[in-house]
């Protein structure tokens, strides 16, 4: 967990993301008014992960949907989500079926 205020004015932020074999957290202090947009491109996220595309990926704050131009607050956890393998609800039935 991060501070939730900083002295200075600056807002701490935490950007996540995992994939089945890595799990990565930055701490990013980040300027009043930054989004979430910016937050994921100055963890260096894009870079580091080639299977993230911001116009495929939903990302939200604390597992809650949210915008990339949406404002941060201090201490907020963003985070990136991977698309779904398999729908869950095609699964539960094809799972209901096999019984």
């Amino acid at each position: 967990m991060v501070e939730a205020n900083d002295p200075s004015g600056v807002l701490i932020v935490e950007v996540v993301y995992a994939t089945s074999s890595v799990q990565a957290l930055v701490t990013l202090k980040m300027p009043p008014g930054a989004t979430v947009r910016e937050a994921i491109e100055a963890s260096g996220f894009l870079q580091n992960f080639a299977d993230i595309d911001l116009a495929v990926n939903s990302v939200g704050i604390f597992g809650k949907v949210c915008s990339l131009d949406q404002t941060l607050r201090p201490a907020d956890r963003i985070e990136i989500y991977r698309p779904l393998l398999h729908d869950p609800k095609e699964a539960r039935r094809q799972r209901a079926v096999k019984k």
